[in-house]
């Protein structure tokens, strides 16, 4: 299988308005690819469309125009659900079902065989950090943490080939965070394809292969997360971090160097320069002012510089299209 996730021109209008009724424009013309196995991270702040996106593709809302097809086959093919699974960004539940009666009413919709279902229950519940004692609590008891953790659980029940994750850190602590992590990094090492939408960029930073930027509907950028960061070689910079020395000195000692820039931190200065060979110059500044060197860093572009400086494209939306 070549994409496991395939979506062509997708387009979502809304009426909005009581009696003038105008149409927003929520997904405009968006193309993308996702290929078994990795973890894709589906990037945009509020209101980009990242979840209209997720509900078109699990045929929860249908577009105004275009396709998209997963596994190969078009979202309307319904048995395509039954090798797929999906959390939502608020996952909502039957309060009255415990965690366990939960993950015994999915397991059954999927046709999966009771001592296998109790199994796997007990599997996932441990996994996704849920402690045994809250399993036979009713659903109405728990956070939204609990809720979370219950919600990504239920995804994985039918051991899926895909799972469409929305926001799945949200409403977890740093530590649930942590254990949901290496959940998902362990699905791609069992060749478990992951679509992500989040928010949180650390996140994405740790897990993900490959990413698509959403801005107002439209793609801004799509392709492997190391190049989208070095794209802007002139943007690379070194960091030197020293010690034992004030700013006004090493400023002083560097008048003649140009292009460095110095900022004073309590115990000495961080001096930042756009060339690699700038690095000798500095180091010799700090040792000739009596300081003595900390580190020396290179400084990529953060994702989320690169998320806050990347325009919508509209060439994107047909590079798509070509790509491979």
């Amino acid at each position: 299988m070549k994409y496991i996730v395939e979506i062509e021109g997708l387009t979502k209008d809304y009426d909005v308005g009581f009696l003038k009724k105008r149409k927003v424009r929520a997904l405009d013309d968006l193309n993308l690819k996702v290929e078994p196995g990795q973890i894709f991270g589906f990037l945009g702040g509020n209101g980009a469309g990242k979840t209209t996106t997720i509900k078109i593709l699990m045929s929860l809302l249908f577009a105004s125009a275009g396709r998209a097809k997963i596994l190969e086959r078009d979202i309307s093919d319904r048995s395509m659900h039954r090798e797929i699974g999906y959390c939502p960004e608020n996952p909502y539940f039957y309060d009255y079902l415990t965690a366990r009666e939960l993950m015994t009413y999915f397991g059954e919709i999927f046709g999966i065989d009771s001592s296998k279902c109790k199994q796997r229950t007990a599997e996932l519940l441990t996994r996704v950090g849920l402690r045994e004692s809250d399993w036979d609590k009713q659903l109405r008891k728990y956070s939204k943490g609990m809720l979370q953790r219950v919600g990504i659980a239920q995804s994985l029940i039918n051991d899926p080939k895909i799972v469409f994750l929305d926001e799945p850190m949200s409403g977890l602590d740093p530590m649930g965070r942590r254990e949901i992590r290496e959940l998902i990094a362990e699905l791609r090492q069992k060749g478990t394809t992951v679509f992500m939408s989040t928010h949180i960029l650390s996140d994405v930073e740790a897990l993900c292969d490959r990413v698509a930027i959403l801005r107002r509907g439209r793609l801004a950028a799509t392709g492997d997360l190391i190049d989208l960061l070095s794209r802007d070689q002139e943007k690379r910079a070194f960091e030197v971090i020293a010690a034992g020395v004030s700013a006004e000195a090493l400023t002083q000692e560097l008048s003649n160097s140009g292009g460095a820039r110095i900022t004073p931190k309590a115990t000495g200065a961080v001096v930042e320069v756009k060339d690699e060979k700038d690095v000798d110059t500095v180091i010799s500044a700090i040792r000739k002012t009596g300081g003595s060197l900390v580190s020396v860093l290179p400084v990529k572009q953060s994702l989320e510089d690169f998320f806050i400086e990347t325009p919508v494209d509209p060439s994107n939306r047909q590079e798509e299209k070509h790509h491979h």
